[in-house]
């Protein structure tokens, strides 16, 4: 946490410090590099973060991969974007294909039918020749009609095959913007989400960041080990998904570090559902599952900010942030509003206009 004196954005200076660390020990810039590197200075995978410490001082792609497989495997993007263009493309050029062939066979059709109507202008025709051209209409017409459904089939198969490919890239889209340990919404998709608030006036006037921290926590990884803190990130995540309707965006968005953005509600009404959150997590005993021993108990400090108290998304974290650090300062297991502190300066955002 930053003191309020010197406030800084967290966000940015993990940024900065992952590009930094990544530079410093001669790691090329790709994209897979960058996420193991966010995840282990972020302190959000401490298993990951040890194997990113045991590579030493000038580790090798073989070794980040290895990493990368480990850890996000099932967040490959890269080769599931890929396998996905491919098949897209050649499922794409096989329909295309068919209809050419249709095409052909419709046109093919029709020649037959202006043949028969030309042969058949301004002249008599015996009964044994309209027998004939009949037969052979109803040959081709068979056939046309066959073609038709055969066509209507391949191309019910491929619309499968490409609502397979559209389903695994949803399913891709969302592990990778979802939390492995508590399946809630990650960092990645809480930097989109709090972007968002700001593409629109209603969005500013209308919602509010709520962030919080579970209190000394490294006391509790110390004490108990890595599994049992992670057991504790997991009932939190529950209790924040139990308190708050449906359609609320709530995410990890660090170690110990939640983010709750609240829409349509007053600071009044945030905060009432910021400490409602605050005294369950309190009240709730954190046991062994085996033995039923307390772990003790837990609890958490937050910081609320309106979206209207800020300038941008980055302003809008770094104030909440504050709160929340008053928070922790004045004794921990409280909710903090940044309209109270003191270096609050107002704004009337009913003149707010994005450019």
């Amino acid at each position: 946490m930053q003191p309020a004196s010197a406030p800084v954005d967290r966000a940015t200076d993990l940024a900065s410090s992952v590009l930094l660390t990544m530079k410093q020990l001669g790691v090329v810039a790709l994209p897979r590099n960058y996420e193991i590197f966010y995840e282990a200075l972020s302190g959000s995978n401490h298993e990951l973060s040890l194997e990113v410490v045991g590579l030493g001082k000038r580790p090798a792609q073989d070794e980040l991969d290895r990493i990368g497989r480990k850890f996000f495997g099932s967040h490959a993007g890269n080769a599931v974007v890929e396998h996905a263009r491919e098949t897209v493309a050649r499922e794409l050029e096989e329909i295309a294909s068919i209809l050419r062939k249709e095409r052909n066979h419709v046109e093919k059709f029709g020649r037959v039918l202006d043949q028969t109507a030309e042969g058949l202008s301004g002249r008599l025709v015996s009964k044994d020749l309209l027998q004939k051209i009949v037969e052979v209409m109803s040959v081709a017409t068979s056939s046309t009609i066959d073609h038709g459904r055969q066509v209507a089939n391949v191309l019910s198969d491929k619309s499968n095959e490409l609502e397979s490919v559209k389903s695994k890239l949803e399913e891709y889209k969302r592990l990778a913007n979802t939390d492995p340990l508590t399946q809630m919404w990650n960092r990645r998709a809480f930097d989109r989400e709090i972007a968002d608030i700001y593409n629109s006036n209603r969005g500013i006037l209308f919602k509010a960041l709520i962030l919080a921290d579970i209190d000394r926590f490294k006391e509790i990884n110390d004490r108990f080990g890595h599994p049992v803190g992670d057991k504790v990130l997991q009932s939190i995540a529950d209790i924040f998904r139990s308190s708050i309707r449906a359609d609320m965006f709530v995410a990890r968005t660090g170690g110990e570090e939640f983010a709750l953005i609240v829409d349509g509600a007053s600071e009044e009404a945030t905060f009432e559902i910021a400490d409602r959150i605050r005294l369950l997590i309190e009240q709730t005993p954190f046991l062994n599952p085996k033995t039923k021993a307390s772990y003790g108990s837990v609890t958490i400090s937050m910081g609320i900010c309106m979206a209207s108290e800020a300038e941008s998304p980055e302003d809008l974290y770094s104030r909440c942030d504050r709160a929340l650090y008053r928070s922790k300062v004045s004794g921990r297991n409280r909710v903090t509003r940044f309209s109270t502190l003191s270096e609050r300066v107002g704004k009337s955002w009913m003149l707010y206009s994005k450019d």
